[in-house]
């Protein structure tokens, strides 16, 4: 055992052995271009890889925490035919409230009510929603998006009333800033209209929430609709874990008393997670064909490497080398070209990644992808994944093109020198 052992281990070093002089001290300057575009093609597929792969979740972790922070992952609301966002009222029910808080799926749940109306300002005039939420709300997401000013102050009712949050869409829009103040119409029967102060102005990240929302006091809209104190809007529920969003909904239903329904912020907005779901499947086919060109150009490598070397495998074949043992060289060469590409696909890949979350230096169209620049969401699990993915599917392929070593004749390839 020990003799095959070294007899093993002393073939393994003659094919290593070569292989480095192939790959390394070869003055031939063809086979240098070779190597280099080699290594250059793996490098460019794996960081192309890494920054799809941390574009796209980045793509959909903001964009999914912008939508579900302003609008809650669940809405309650009476069950009726009114679809509006001027909303039934129904009566605050202080057992649900307890559930939820109870249940380990959940993370909070929040009274509000919407009412539409129209600003007018600066001789200009917007149609946004009135989003009323009271002192208990979480205010985390807001606050985090806060572009200038502050959240509502409730200590004192009747100036909480008075108090509005804009976005910086609607407040360009209007050329209104922070400490302005503004009528808001509210069109009913009698007509109303309300004197509000900006205290703070917001941008959530997603047209769709900034073109539409204003965020005032729950009071206010309770008072406009002439509501009792007891009945609200509806309720926004959060869930801990969003991956399990629909079982969450489910179990909600269960304890959610009669003449009330729900429905997920993926059903409020179908259009944005709708979007979301064509990305998994192209950022897929992405992987695919960049890993497709990889292996394409390491096959030509090393295809273009065995016939350059055509009279050194005829030489190696005389002196009693097996076919085996030949391949095991050129596939120690592709190895090698292979770990070259991949340290420098993750320099790079990983490079611009870290550059582009920084800051932020690639800009898009807020209006057409949700977003104001290219998020990046690098994990280290996706990474050492694609890295293992890359080096084992090539490998494994270029063990094809290897075989050709096994067509050349010790005679043919000697003679052809």
């Amino acid at each position: 055992m020990r003799i095959f052992a070294k007899i093993q281990k002393s073939a393994l070093s003659f094919s290593t052995f070569i292989a480095g002089r192939v790959t390394f001290q070869s003055k031939r300057t063809f086979s240098k271009l070779i190597v280099r575009i080699a290594i250059v093609g793996i490098m460019l597929g794996l960081s192309a890889m890494i920054l799809s792969l941390a574009i796209l979740k980045g793509f959909k972790k903001d964009i999914k925490e912008n939508v579900r922070g302003f609008s809650g992952d669940i809405t309650v609301i009476s069950y009726d035919l009114n679809n509006s966002y001027d909303n039934s009222p129904m009566n605050a029910d202080a057992a649900m409230e307890q559930l939820v808080k109870t249940m380990p799926q959940f993370t909070g749940i929040y009274p509000f009510a919407t009412k539409p109306g129209i600003i007018k300002a600066n001789q200009e005039i917007e149609g946004v929603v009135l989003k009323g939420v009271d002192k208990g709300y979480n205010w985390n997401y807001l606050k985090a998006n806060l572009v200038s000013g502050r959240v509502i102050d409730y200590r004192d009712t009747a100036q909480s009333e008075k108090e509005i949050i804009i976005s910086s869409y609607t407040a360009a829009r209007l050329k209104l800033k922070l400490g302005d103040s503004f009528l808001m119409y509210f069109v009913q029967e009698p007509l109303r209209k309300r004197k509000l102060q900006i205290v703070g102005i917001y941008d959530a990240g997603v047209e769709e929430v900034n073109k539409t929302f204003v965020v005032g006091a729950l009071s206010l809209v309770k008072k406009l609709n002439g509501w009792k104190p007891t009945q609200i809007g509806g309720y926004e529920v959060r869930v801990r874990n969003f991956d399990e969003l629909t079982p969450a909904n489910s179990s909600l239903g269960d304890i959610m008393p009669e003449k009330v329904h729900s429905y997920t912020v993926a059903e409020n907005y179908p259009v944005i997670f709708e979007w979301l779901k064509l990305l998994d499947g192209s950022t897929g086919v992405l992987l695919v064909l960049l890993l497709a060109v990889a292996l394409i150009n390491m096959i030509s490598a090393l295809l273009i490497m065995i016939l350059e070397r055509t009279t050194m495998i005829g030489m190696l074949k005389a002196m009693g080398s097996s076919n085996w043992r030949i391949q095991q060289i050129f596939l120690f060469n592709a190895f090698y070209l292979i770990g070259l590409g991949l340290l420098f696909g993750n320099l790079l890949g990983i490079g611009l990644g870290i550059f582009q979350h920084q800051t932020h230096f690639f800009k898009l169209d807020e209006a057409s992808y949700y977003m104001k620049f290219v998020p990046i969401q690098l994990e280290v699990s996706d990474i050492i994944l694609l890295n293992v993915g890359t080096a084992l599917v090539t490998l494994l392929v270029l063990i094809i093109p290897s075989t050709l070593v096994s067509r050349i004749s010790p005679v043919k390839a000697i003679k052809f020198k």
